[in-house]
């Protein structure tokens, strides 16, 4: 691991734990030539995953959308940045526990939005209206009477 102070090639691992999330490991470092410190993060790289999006477009997964999907649905809304981390590594283990090379789309918006109905219904019917594409008030409607009902 190169030194990121003085970019030196020898650097060694003092000390290592598992990560707070449990996924990875942290571990500190300490360069041989300028005797500086630095935290490193390793966590085990899975296969690429394909997302195939609505008008059959294929692109690699990225989390930062999911992550600005439900940062727009929860804007002024009282959920803290922990709860929103905490909800994007439970959708992305339940995307990656499918075991599916490709998932669609559609897939994702469902779990994403079965989430945020359970911590916050307006995060949710907010999200839902972008993602299901309601094109006037009586949709948006029906959404909210199915949510009052608890369906």
């Amino acid at each position: 691991m190169k030194c990121p102070f003085c970019a030196h090639e020898n650097t060694r691992v003092v000390d290592s734990r598992p990560a707070e999330d449990n996924t990875s490991i942290r571990r500190r470092r300490i360069c041989d030539e300028c005797g500086k410190r630095f935290t490193t993060y390793e966590k085990v790289e899975t296969i690429p995953l394909i997302i195939i999006k609505k008008d059959n477009v294929r692109e690699t997964y990225n989390r930062k959308k999911i992550e600005a999907g439900i940062l727009r649905a929860c804007h002024k809304r009282p959920v803290s940045a922990a709860q929103i981390e905490k909800l994007v590594d439970e959708i992305e283990n339940d995307i990656f526990k499918l075991e599916d090379k490709e998932i669609s789309s559609s897939v994702i918006g469902e779990i994403v939005m079965q989430k945020l109905k359970d911590i916050d219904a307006v995060a949710y019917v907010r999200f839902a209206s972008v993602y299901r594409e309601f094109k006037d008030v009586n949709t948006f409607m029906d959404e909210l009477k199915k949510m009052m009902l608890g369906k």
